[in-house]
């Protein structure tokens, strides 16, 4: 009895991304070319074993069906395709143009994600405040130093939790009305000494240019010319512990190394001419709170002041420093920054992080939930997480889920210390660039 092929079936190749993109028809192609050229192979193989050898034993067949079946070569793509179909063995490029469209994602994520409740949103406001106004009433009245140090810990994290619901206003993902909008804003900045139009403008410019070497505005690489430009002094600012996690006072008056303007001033090149109104109105709401703190000052002493706002107030410094930071730095491997053609509002946006911080995710309003607001700034808070569920098998390798948090972050420290260690500057050419690092500064 000649021996006889069994029948061979083919598993399609599982893939996270929609197949809506050109990469994935030309994967797809690879693949039908593959599995033609692996029939025909096994229909010889078994037609010569058949007849020079008689019956084969059928595990003898299969070595000589998968032997020669190896001694094919696939061109490029169809390699791509049979290293994915094992087992994805090809190694994942960060900077390759996803198989993906932002419209994927968008499409992946529930209509009622995008549902801003403002009652829900005032909500937490009025947490926030009640709490704020709480822990200074009481650090207050009970005015001893084993409770000072709990307090600016637990009030600088309200102040960062302030922060991000006026930073929602800025984005409008806090309600659909603008005028609610710029009133909650204003009065939840302006109490943390943040002018809320000029910040949320230049935020914006931000969230448009994300990744981008040249054009992003928080926390960008600075190229390698410029780098090498800067004093001493400068570098250690930029880069050495605890520096780097008090800049954002100083970014707010002076913006960052290679940019020039001011986040106070209408004429800053941060903002356009239509947006001087804006811009002076919450540099009015600035001097009115920095005005109040001073009266405070005369009233209480400097002294309860530095207790109660001061030290708080730094604390809010660290934590939004430490938090922006790592949304876009600190990964086990070096993600790419853009120019030129390489760039678009996806790639850029597919290079930022979420991060875990265990019992402060709820209370910063899962701000670490950092990939999907990125790309869809417009998407309230409360709906981020879920939102990135959704859109996790569409970003696949793309999305990089961040280690698990004990009840605090402490992990992050060493994520942080390291970026700032190795991520020194990135090259003067090329538009796709990732981070090198400065020996002196590493040491």
């Amino acid at each position: 009895m000649l021996y006889r092929r069994p029948p061979i079936s083919y598993r399609p190749l599982k893939t996270s991304q929609p197949a809506t993109s050109g990469g994935v028809a030309k994967r797809r192609r690879g693949q039908i070319e593959t599995r033609a050229m692996a029939r025909l192979l096994l229909s010889v193989s078994v037609s010569q074993s058949s007849s020079c050898c008689g019956r084969l034993p059928l595990s003898s067949a299969r070595r000589r069906i998968a032997a020669r079946v190896r001694v094919a070569a696939p061109t490029q793509g169809q390699g791509a395709s049979l290293a994915e179909a094992e087992g994805g063995a090809g190694a994942f490029d960060p900077g390759a143009p996803p198989p993906f469209g932002l419209a994927d994602i968008r499409a992946a994520i529930p209509k009622h994600c995008w549902v801003k409740d403002p009652w829900r949103s005032m909500s937490y406001v009025l947490r926030d405040v009640v709490l704020v106004l709480g822990l200074a009433a009481a650090a207050a009245r009970l005015d001893s130093w084993l409770v000072w140090p709990l307090y600016w810990a637990a009030q600088g994290t309200m102040f960062w939790a302030l922060f991000v619901l006026g930073h929602d206003c800025g984005h409008g993902s806090f309600s659909n009305n603008p005028n609610l909008n710029s009133v909650v804003g204003h009065i939840l900045h302006s109490s943390i000494l943040v002018p809320y139009h000029g910040w949320r403008i230049s935020h914006r410019t931000h969230h448009q240019n994300h990744g981008h070497v040249d054009k992003d505005e928080s926390w960008h690489p600075l190229p390698e010319g410029l780098y090498k430009s800067l004093n001493n002094v400068t570098r250690m600012l930029r880069f050495k512990m605890p520096f780097p996690m008090l800049a954002y006072p100083f970014y707010l008056w002076s913006r960052s190394p290679g940019k020039s303007g001011s986040h106070f001033h209408p004429s800053s090149d941060l903002f356009q001419p239509n947006e001087s109104k804006d811009v002076l109105t919450s540099t009015a709401c600035w001097l009115a709170m920095a005005g109040l703190l001073a009266g405070l000052t005369f009233a209480m002493g400097p002294l309860q002041m530095i207790k109660l706002y001061a030290v708080p107030y730094w604390i809010f410094v660290m934590w939004l420093d430490f938090v922006t930071y790592l949304h876009h730095h600190g990964h086990d491997e070096k993600l790419p920054w853009y120019r030129g053609k390489e760039w678009s509002y996806l790639r850029g946006g597919l290079t930022t992080l979420d991060r875990d911080y265990g019992w402060i995710n709820n209370i910063h309003h899962d701000i670490g939930t950092h990939v999907i607001h990125h790309l869809f700034p417009q998407i309230p808070h409360y709906h981020l997480i879920e939102a990135t569920e959704a859109a996790k098998p569409v970003l696949g390798k793309y999305y990089r889920q961040p280690e698990r948090s004990a009840p605090f972050p402490f992990h992050l420290f060493g994520d942080l210390v390291r970026s700032l260690r190795s991520d020194h500057f990135v090259s003067d050419t090329g538009d796709v660039v990732y981070y090198e690092t400065d020996p002196k500064m590493k040491q």
